[in-house]
C-alpha cells in the first residue's frame, strides 16, 4: 500500500510516495544523508543547500556507475570461467577421458 514519506536534509522538508518498507525508506534516507555529510563538514556552509543536494545526489549517482561497471566486469568473467568450464567437460566427453 503507497504512503507519504517526509524528512528534512539542510532544513528543506521533502515529502514523496512509496510502496517501500519503512526500513527501506530509512535505508534510502540514512545514505543521503551520509553522503551529504562525508567530506562536505567545510563546505556545507559556503554552498546553498540546494547545491550540497545536487552534490549528494552526483556522489551517489557516480557510486552507482562504478559499481555496476564492477558488477559487469564480474559477469562477464563468470561467463568466460562458465564457457571454459562447458568447454572442458565438452571435450571431455567427446574424448571419453576423465577431467582432471
Amino acid at each position: 500500500m503507497e504512503r507519504r514519506v517526509r524528512f528534512n536534509l539542510y532544513g528543506q522538508e521533502f515529502s514523496f510516495y512509496t510502496d517501500a518498507s519503512e526500513e527501506e525508506v530509512e535505508q534510502v534516507i540514512n545514505m543521503v544523508r551520509a553522503e551529504l555529510d562525508e567530506g562536505n563538514q567545510g563546505i556545507r556552509t559556503s554552498l546553498p543547500s540546494n547545491k550540497m543536494l545536487v552534490l549528494g545526489c552526483l556522489k551517489i549517482a557516480a557510486k552507482y556507475v562504478q559499481l555496476e561497471n564492477e558488477y559487469d566486469r564480474f559477469r562477464n568473467k563468470q561467463d568466460e570461467s562458465i564457457d571454459k568450464l562447458i568447454d572442458r567437460v565438452s571435450s571431455s566427453m567427446e574424448s571419453d577421458k576423465p577431467l582432471k
